[in-house]
């Protein structure tokens, strides 16, 4: 336990600024953790998740708005991802900016559609500032600040090793069924 919270520490910074920019939830909620637990600086955290989000976005809405012929074959597979999120961006305009950072599967998929859409970069930008600064803010804090149930709940799955197996085998299970329900043609 100790090797592992010694290189976290050491290569944890690293690791949240590649995943940030890939938009990892989850890395974005352990850094919080270990922020809470003293292996990470908070604030130092905080900045280097913001940015490299940031910095993710910009990079996906470059890759729309100036090299479409070269990422549709990669799209190909996926329309009614594409579809759905053409949708949630009509429907909610900027806010999707805001959703789409909680929301896997389509995270990748809004700030390419808004870009082949024509919409402004710099408005993109711009929002999208505001939008990774409050999606790394909730998901940080909120592990942060729930650092000690989160901590006891590790150190009880010493004494259960199969839950946390099962209860992510269910998660998985019901985000599976639960996307391909909401995704499937009325």
């Amino acid at each position: 336990m100790e090797d592992t919270l010694t290189n976290l520490s050491t290569w944890g910074y690293l690791a949240l600024a590649f995943f940030s920019f890939g938009g990892s939830l989850v890395v974005v909620a352990a850094a919080g953790v270990l922020s809470f637990m003293g292996e990470m600086s908070l604030g130092v955290s905080l900045a280097i998740a913001i940015v490299f989000n940031y910095m993710g976005d910009m990079f996906l809405f470059y890759l729309g708005k100036y090299h479409k012929a070269d990422i549709k074959p990669y799209f190909e597979k996926h329309k009614r991802k594409i579809a759905l999120s053409t949708l949630i961006l009509r429907k909610y305009g900027v806010l999707a900016i805001f959703i789409q950072k909680f929301l896997y599967g389509i995270k990748t998929l809004i700030p390419l559609s808004m870009a082949i859409s024509r919409y402004d970069f710099r408005k993109f930008g711009l929002y999208n500032v505001f939008a990774s600064i409050f999606f790394v803010s909730v998901i940080m804090l909120s592990s942060f600040y729930a650092g000690e149930s989160i901590k006891a709940l590790f150190e009880s799955f010493k004494e259960y090793p199969w839950v946390p197996f099962a209860v992510l085998f269910s998660v998985i299970a019901i985000i599976w069924y639960g996307m391909g329900h909401l995704t499937k043609r009325k």
